[in-house]
This record gives C-alpha cells, structure tokens and sequence, in this order.
C-alpha cells in the first residue's frame, strides 16, 4: 500500500498549493486522460479509519507526480491523526474504463375471477426502477468526464490567468458510501477528474467520480445496480470544515 509519512503529507500539500498559480506546471501535472487508482487495501484501510459520513481526498505533489491522498475524518468532520496516509498517483488507466447500469423492471398482472370463475378484472402494472443507495447517472458521468478530459485545461487556465488559482481546488470532500461495497467481489476503485455546471455558485466546478470495480457485474430485483458513485464536493469552495 502506497503511503505517506506526516510529513510527506504536508510537504506534498503545500507544493500543490504552491503550483496552482502556475498554468504551465499544472500542464504538466495534469493529462486530462489519466485518472487515481485505489486498491482493496487503501479503501478498506480508510473505511476502517473514518468515522464521518465524508472523508477528505487532498490533493498533493510527491515526487513530481499529482496524488490523491485519503484522509479520514473524524465524527465532527474534523481530520483524524494518523502515522499514515494512502495515496495514488494520476496515472493512465492500464484498460478501458467501463462503467455499467443495469435496470430492471417489475410487471405485476393482476386478474380477478368470480366465484363462478368469470373473469371480472384484469390490469397490468409496470415498476420501474428505484435506486437502493446514492448514485450517479451513468450519462451523467460520461458527460462530466468526456468535458474534463476536453476542457479541463482551458478551466485551469481561466483560473490561473483570471484567479492566480486562488479557486482552485485543494482537496475533495467525499461520500463516505463510495469506499463501501455494494457486493462482494470488489477489486479497485478509480477515481476520475470531472467537470460539472454548479447551479448554486453559477460556475463549473471540477469533481472526483469514483468508480467500483466488481469480478462480476450482476443484477438485483426492483432496483438499479451500477458500478459508478457519487460527484465529490471540491474545496474551494466548498469547505464546510476550513
């Protein structure tokens, strides 16, 4: 498991910090096409460590490279202190990304016979889908990452040049839900840089979409199972805990 000392951490966050004014770094940091992987270890690691229902992925620097690292929060939202921290380099996916929803529908007949056995009623009544936990659309998703990977540094580079990266993002606030597998069979988790329209702060704003990976994909009755999970809230601005 890749991890980060104490120091390490805050060294790595600073030198993001330090960069985000710096367009041209940021190029280079930055592939708009590369994504983080966490593995089982990592993910159990910080289910087991966090106590809120978010965790906290900063964004750092180590060793030249962009990382995600996880933090977990305490019961008040509040970072928890630890020797250790998981992290994962942006990197190239190793494969296609394949995201997956499935939705199944219920039809119910109901039909009613008299006691002289006419038929004296028949209906027949379609339940669609109803979603058992957050999640994401998948079209959604899609559209949010195809915009990063297409526009995703002519976002920096508004930020840069108009706001010297004062609003760009250090760290993601994340729904504790998507480090908890759904099923059995879970393997690795990516997380994957997006860009989305905000309606409340009338701007886009970037987010992190984590997708689960099972050994094998399958379907329940009544609901919608999919393999990809909540946006993450970006601080700045949203920083409910700063």
């Amino acid at each position: 498991m890749n991890t980060l000392s104490r120091d390490q951490f805050d060294v790595a966050v600073a030198e993001w910090t330090n960069r985000c004014s710096d367009y041209k770094s940021i190029q280079n940091l930055i592939p708009t096409n590369y994504v983080f992987n966490f593995d089982t270890e990592q993910t159990d690691w910080m289910a087991a460590q966090n106590k809120y229902t978010e965790f906290c992925a900063e964004i750092g620097v180590h060793e030249g490279k962009l990382v995600a690292i996880l933090c977990p929060l305490d019961s008040r939202g509040q970072k928890l202190i630890v020797d250790k921290l998981p992290y994962s380099p942006l990197k190239e996916l190793e494969g296609d990304l394949k995201l997956q929803e499935t939705e199944q529908y219920v039809v119910i007949k109901n039909a009613v016979l008299s006691k002289d056995l006419q038929r004296t009623d028949y209906d027949s009544d379609t339940f669609f889908p109803v979603s058992s936990q957050p999640m994401l659309a998948q079209d959604k998703a899609i559209d949010a990452i195809e915009t990063w990977r297409n526009d995703g540094m002519t976002w920096f580079y508004r930020e840069c040049s108009e706001f010297k990266g004062s609003r760009i993002f250090r760290k993601f606030y994340v729904p504790a839900k998507d480090l908890t597998p759904t099923k059995a069979g879970l393997y690795r988790i990516v997380a994957s840089f997006g860009l989305k329209y905000s309606e409340i702060y009338q701007r886009v704003l970037p987010t992190l979409i984590f997708i689960s990976f099972y050994k094998e994909l399958q379907g329940g009755s009544i609901q919608t199972i999919t393999n990809t999970y909540d946006w993450s809230q970006p601080c700045p601005p949203m920083c409910p805990f700063n």
